[in-house]
């Protein structure tokens, strides 16, 4: 079918490249006029084309000119000149596309040209590699030719300090790894200055293994985790505390909207009860907040209603449907203090910080562009998912590698003898050999059995160093055999020694195939660079993983029938094309799995997006008063909606109106029922908004407009953190137990999305009641310091979720310790006067 589809419309990527090949003509014909141009003329192009940028032209009309100056420019600076097809390659990646280029075709050498076009703009260009040692060698390689032009070049390196990140970013060009650019974000979402931000808008990345990072990798979380600073025992205190106080005298309850709050009389046995001078101080807001959780599990939440006990374990009851919620737990700390109030060990578990997968953090670029070896059979997956076409772009040279069939054996065990006489039989005639291996269990196993034989040889595990890479480009010497598992040396040339062409060039052999022909093509693709002769086999045996997937015991039937011995192979096409097939079932299925955790996550990525730019509005805000007063006015509207949803006026609970309002935000007696009684909602929320900014604008007149706006920070800025933080924590319990939906016929994903839309919603609420309460009923003494929500030593990075660690309710404090709350005081001073 594809056939006839190509003859009628002909092939898109050969009209592609004849189209790319008439601006390599052109920049063809400026060649003899750049070699011409003396080194200072040369260097001085890049301000020449700055220029030409800010009168109006664009980057697409400098770039034949912007090509030729990078040609030449390497020349000069690396002896290399860049072959027609690189250009082609640096067309394609300047269009946002993914440029296919076989081994050995200068992969590094093409990122000039498209880098340094685009860094003209000064928007900064970053290029992704895989791993630290080959950022660091391209930066300082192919940095010669940006220097030479008077670009500057930074390399982004993991556990670099902060000022060399913010300089690095600084620069016209940085490299650096897919995980640090992805950290680099989050860490950024997280500062308290925007002067501590390391990263400028994202604007251009080229990702050298284009595949490896956007596939493979794609269904890696980035994750930064740390211990909240909330302490077990905390909830147990704060808990032992409530179960003294008296209802209505020391709390007032609004089932409506699920608040409780301290009244003057409760606020005042608080402060005595833990030995501080003010609940609201913002030194507090630890104990202030596990004080509210522990009244709503104790006064709100009903064991049998919303939740069971079982097991020595708290599960949430669904309102609707009555089910037990397996998997979720109530955010912002309320489970822990269920937990406390049931007297049942309190579960504070490592929290996620902040959290982005690849394929989020790289889809935020304006422009997004790749390079590898083998992209053609993930095609489909490159265009749906970051909106990336592939190019193959034409060899510099005919490929002369021979692809022989694959042999099967009817064990491993004969399969391995194979493998090795074959490796002593080409060993003998000095022609080099690569060997892949799936496994690391398979290199040593290969590596022992090779040992016996007398054969030296070398063993790479992908472990990505500098001497991995020294072994690698060594692997095309005469007599050498290296084994390696398929990802090893990713990134490094292997060159042929001398004589090596003589005997045949050097040989790959696979000791099975990868459920991804394009992991089997790249260790092919380790042969035949430039034009060199090589070739290339597969060894396979009816015990390998991906044979047993398409039947096997087919072929071993047939193989024991016609008396097959163990060490005897059956050499197909037939059983390469089934291979063939079974291989893209599977990478149809990774593919599926691939999109459902994108589609998961991007209903996490949406709020993200939502509260990183909040939080970046309040971070470069000199001043954000009128953020605060939206506020306190969506908390104000939000208690008089619920309370007055009754058609009749006469119904309406306008006590808990004023009850609420003078607890959250005014003082006791502020309001009364009488004051509200007549007024319809929207007049009542004028009402109460007025008076709430008499004593707002009291407030700031008697502390000084510059205190009050940095203390609307530092309360914005936590209110913020914690919550997004427990937040993040909510949506992975409820993505952790949404499939089980699916028994009851609903679908899992249109349920969390629903679902985390309503939580989502919930925090916001939160966030704002929290920043109303504070910045109306704090005393502020001092001007307050910024601080994270987290115990800065304790964080850490990974690319794997946090292990969830429960804190056992037998860990003691000790009496002469500091106090867990933060308040600086010793614990039997403090919470442990009551312990």
């Amino acid at each position: 079918m594809l056939g006839i589809v190509k003859k009628i419309f002909g092939d898109t990527n050969e009209r592609d490249v004849k189209r790319l090949m008439k601006t390599v003509d052109l920049i063809n014909t400026l060649e003899p006029k750049f070699e011409a141009l003396s080194d200072e003329q040369l260097q001085g192009k890049t301000a020449e084309f700055r220029e030409r940028i800010e009168k109006g032209e664009t980057l697409d009309e400098l770039l034949p000119e912007a090509f030729a100056t990078v040609r030449e420019a390497s020349r000069r600076t690396l002896g290399m000149r860049h072959f027609d097809v690189q250009l082609i390659g640096g067309m394609a990646l300047h269009e946002g596309r993914i440029a296919e280029m076989k081994t050995g075709e200068g992969k590094t050498l093409v990122g000039t040209l498209p880098v340094y076009l685009n860094a003209l703009l000064g928007k900064g260009v970053h290029v992704v590699t895989v791993n630290d040692y080959l950022a660091q060698r391209d930066s300082e390689q192919m940095g010669q030719i940006y220097n030479f032009l008077g670009m500057t070049v930074g390399v982004n390196l993991t556990g670099m300090e902060h000022a060399d990140k913010q300089e690095a970013y600084a620069c016209d060009i940085t490299y650096g790894t897919n995980n640090e650019f992805g950290f680099d974000y989050l860490r950024d979402n997280m500062v308290l200055y925007k002067e501590q931000m390391v990263q400028r808008p994202l604007y251009f990345c080229i990702i050298d293994e284009v595949d490896s990072i956007l596939i493979d990798e794609a269904r890696t979380p980035l994750i930064i985790s740390g211990q909240a600073q909330k302490s077990t025992e905390l909830y147990y205190a704060a808990d032992r505390f409530i179960k003294r106080l008296v209802p209505e005298e020391d709390f007032t309850v609004d089932i409506k909207v699920k608040a409780v709050s301290l009244t003057e009389k409760g606020v005042a046995k608080a402060e005595k009860a833990f030995g501080i001078d003010n609940l609201y101080d913002h030194a507090h807001v630890t104990l202030n907040h596990h004080i509210v959780q522990a009244l709503k599990a104790n006064v709100i939440m009903r064991r049998d209603v919303d939740y069971v006990v079982t097991e020595d374990e708290v599960m949430i009851v669904d309102e609707f449907t009555g089910r037990l919620m397996a998997g979720r737990r109530y955010s912002e700390g309320l489970h822990q203090a269920i937990e406390a109030k049931e007297g049942i060990e309190v579960q504070n578990e490592s929290m996620t910080l902040a959290t982005i997968t690849f394929q989020n953090y790289f889809r935020m670029y304006r422009k997004l562009a790749g390079m590898t070896g083998t992209a053609k059979t993930e095609e489909e997956e490159f265009k749906k998912i970051y909106g990336l076409e592939v190019l193959q772009v034409p060899t510099n040279r005919p490929n002369r590698r021979i692809d022989m069939p694959d042999v099967v054996y009817k064990s491993e065990e004969g399969k391995f003898k194979a493998v090795v006489e074959e490796i002593v039989k080409r060993h003998k005639e000095k022609q080099p050999i690569l060997v892949g291996t799936v496994s690391i269990e398979n290199s040593e196993r290969l590596s022992e059995m090779l040992k016996r034989k007398g054969v030296q040889h070398k063993v790479l595990n992908a472990k990505y160093h500098e001497e991995e890479a020294e072994i690698i480009s060594r692997a095309g010497e005469p007599n050498s055999v290296t084994i390696a598992t398929n990802m090893a040396g990713r990134g490094t040339d292997i060159l042929l020694g001398e004589g090596v062409a003589e005997v045949g060039g050097l040989h790959i052999i696979g000791t099975e195939r990868h459920e991804s022909r394009r992991i089997d093509n790249q260790l092919r693709g380790r042969a035949g660079r430039q034009g060199d002769p090589g070739s290339t086999q597969f060894y396979l045996s009816l015990g390998d993983e991906l044979m047993k997937r398409f039947g096997a015991d087919n072929v071993l039937n047939m193989m024991e029938r016609l008396g097959f011995e163990e060490d005897q192979p059956i050499e197909s096409k037939m059983i390469t094309r089934a291979v063939e097939s079974a291989q893209k079932r599977v990478e149809g299925n990774n593919f599926d799995v691939r999109k459902i955790v994108l589609q998961y996550d991007d209903v996490m990525n949406q709020q993200r997006e939502i509260i990183y730019k909040q939080r970046r509005e309040l971070l470069e805000s000199e001043n954000i008063k009128q953020i605060i007063i939206d506020m306190i006015k969506a908390v104000i509207e939000r208690v008089v909606e619920a309370h007055t949803a009754d058609e009749i006026p006469e119904n309406w609970e306008l006590q808990d109106v004023a009850e609420y309002m003078n607890a959250k935000m005014l003082d006791e007696g502020a309001i009364t029922k009488d004051e509200l009684w007549g007024k319809e909602p929207e007049e009542m929320v004028e009402y109460i908004f007025s008076k709430v900014m008499t004593k707002y604008d009291t407030r700031e007149e008697a502390l000084g407009p510059e205190m009050v706006r940095e203390f609307e920070k530092v309360i914005a800025l936590r209110a913020v953190d914690s919550k997004w933080m427990d937040h993040i924590d909510a949506m992975d319990q409820l993505r952790q137990g949404i499939h089980l939906r699916a028994y009851g016929g609903t679908d899992p994903l249109r349920e969390y999305q629903f679902e985390g839309f309503e939580m989502f919603n919930q925090m916001v609420a939160s966030i704002q009641e929290e920043v109303a309460t504070y910045i109306m009923k704090a005393h502020v003494e001092s001007n307050q310091e910024r601080q994270a929500v987290v115990d800065e030593s304790k964080i850490s990075t990974s690319g794997e979720p946090a292990e969830k660690r429960p804190v056992q309710r037998g860990d003691q404090i000790g009496r002469n310790d500091p106090c867990p709350c933060g308040s600086g005081k010793k614990y039997k001073h403090c919470h442990g006067q009551n312990a």
